[in-house]
């Protein structure tokens, strides 16, 4: 994920910043409790194809 376009890309419903999981390839809002698909190097910054994560998922983002 380009550097530039994270630190530009917020969570459309916290407008909070995002977390690039690599192996996941997703970005994560802590704040909203959703990880954000990433296909084939585009993020899809749609609430309805994001997926909510778990408590355990969560417990590894640091604040």
């Amino acid at each position: 994920m380009d550097k530039h376009l994270l630190d530009i890309l917020v969570c459309p419903v916290t407008g909070a910043p995002l977390i690039w999981r690599e192996a996941d390839q997703e970005l994560w809002s802590k704040a909203g409790k959703l990880a954000y698909p990433v296909r084939d190097g585009i993020p899809v910054m749609l609430e309805e194809e994001a997926r909510t994560l778990s408590e355990a998922e969560l417990d590894q983002v640091r604040d």
